[in-house]
């Protein structure tokens, strides 16, 4: 087991950037897509929270030159998750099934 393998077994599912702490390349588009995909199963004032919270955070990102194409994919990554699609969808190989 290397030791990034073992970040991953020790890591908290609950963290709110779990794609930061895991270190797990390509986990981005996953955790907007589960995040809003979580929040659309909890009802209609959680998917309005989670898009007022995601295109804030896109705003963000856009202002620090993080790119239009990033900001772009990680909205089509939100968005599929507060529609109700499955975010495995954009899981990335090698990403922890308990995540």
């Amino acid at each position: 087991m290397t030791s990034t393998d073992e970040s991953i077994d020790e890591h908290d599912p609950h963290d709110p950037l779990p794609s930061r702490s895991l270190c797990i390349q390509n986990s981005d588009k996953y955790f907007h897509a589960r995040g809003n995909y979580d929040a659309a199963r909890r009802g209609p004032g959680d998917v309005w929270a989670a898009k007022v919270i995601s295109d804030a955070w896109e705003r963000i990102q856009s202002f620090l030159s993080c790119g239009a194409e990033d900001t772009a994919a990680n909205q089509f990554a939100n968005e599929w998750g507060r529609c109700g699609k499955d975010p495995n969808h954009f899981r990335p190989p090698g990403l922890s099934h308990k995540y």
